[in-house]
């Protein structure tokens, strides 16, 4: 049996976090020395993410001593421990080879704040929302804060109107 169907049959894997081209990610990745494992951090900006479920592949491209250095990582290797994402990337395009081409301050990319609610399944929502829960007691936290913050107020605008009155 092929090894790409082998993993072809199992579910896909959803520990990933929703990532794209230009995020700025970390890979850990297990390497695999004589009888010895380890676990290795790759850490680049997302030049194109392949989709095809089981052949789905990533790839991460970083800048070591001068050196452009790219990886292509299949998503359901079991090599690919986690993926962190370190920083959002604002671009326009589904593949950033352009980004081989540029240099120093040229080859940043812009960040945006993006809203991933879409892209995260139902069933990991349902977990944050049970974890929002207990946030509730903190509206009162907040108007306790409020009543505070507006005896603080109302010092400066007297002295404010003190001083108009000079």
């Amino acid at each position: 049996m092929n090894t790409v169907d082998a993993i072809a049959g199992r579910a896909p894997r959803l520990d990933l976090p929703p990532f794209r081209p230009g995020d700025t990610v970390r890979v850990h990745v297990k390497i695999k020395e004589g009888e010895k494992e380890r676990t290795q951090v790759f850490e680049g900006v997302v030049l194109r993410r392949r989709r095809g479920h089981a052949s789905a592949t990533f790839t991460v491209r970083k800048v070591s001593y001068g050196v452009g250095v790219e990886r292509v990582f299949p998503v359901e290797s079991p090599n690919v421990e986690k993926v962190e994402i370190k920083s959002r990337g604002h671009v326009r395009r589904s593949r950033l080879y352009y980004l081989r081409a540029l240099r120093g301050k040229k080859a940043r990319l812009r960040t945006k704040l993006r809203d991933l609610s879409a892209l995260i399944p139902e069933s990991a929502q349902a977990g944050t929302a049970a974890e929002a829960e207990p946030d509730e007691a903190l509206p009162a936290e907040a108007a306790e804060s409020a009543e505070a913050g507006e005896t603080e107020s109302t010092a400066p605008s007297e002295a404010s109107e003190s001083s108009g009155e000079k």
